[in-house]
């Protein structure tokens, strides 16, 4: 494997919550005061996702107090400790720049109502296999008497697999007696 590759997999999350654009979640991220440090939630509708990898990155927009915030979050990042998605939005465009120009009810996208809240995950990376070295190889050749030739080890990168994960949220649910 390419030296850079090799960092940048170390980097990687195991898993990564499955987002999508329109989508309401609230972001859990690590904030650093002097020598403290606390979980601050950010909620609101993903307006962007872009680049992959390590870069993958998505973008959150809210109203607070009536100013429109935004925050670009890194996918990969040790800061972001988990993203919980609140509603399942209706979106038909990659990037939701249009919703800079509303306000109040028409800067929210309408809710996917026959969705269920689910937190799927993808799994990015598997645990990588250590391939004996030629070098074991030749040691093992050299302290038996007869050793068959075999043909040398190939070393073949692994194909990143992706797998999406179902964990259901369930909610009480309250029964009225008459």
């Amino acid at each position: 494997m390419d030296i850079i590759k090799s960092i940048e997999h170390e980097q990687l999350k195991n898993k990564i919550p499955n987002l999508k654009v329109g989508d309401t979640v609230k972001v859990h991220q690590k904030i650093k005061e002097g020598n403290r440090e606390r979980i601050q939630v950010f909620e609101g509708i993903i307006i962007k996702k872009q680049n992959g990898g390590v870069n993958a990155s998505f973008t959150v927009r809210k109203i607070s107090y009536g100013v429109g915030v935004e925050k670009t979050f890194l996918v990969h990042s040790p800061l972001v400790e988990k993203v919980e998605l609140v509603r399942v939005g209706k979106a038909r465009r990659a990037k939701l720049y249009y919703l800079r120009d509303r306000v109040g009810k028409s800067a929210k996208t309408k809710e996917n109502t026959g969705a269920r809240i689910e937190d799927k995950e993808i799994l990015v990376k598997e645990e990588l296999v250590e391939v004996p070295s030629v070098e074991e190889e030749k040691v093992d050749e050299i302290t038996a008497e007869v050793a068959p030739e075999e043909a040398p080890a190939v070393e073949t990168e692994t194909p990143v697999v992706e797998e999406v994960i179902d964990t259901v949220k369930e909610e009480p649910v309250e029964e009225i007696k008459e």
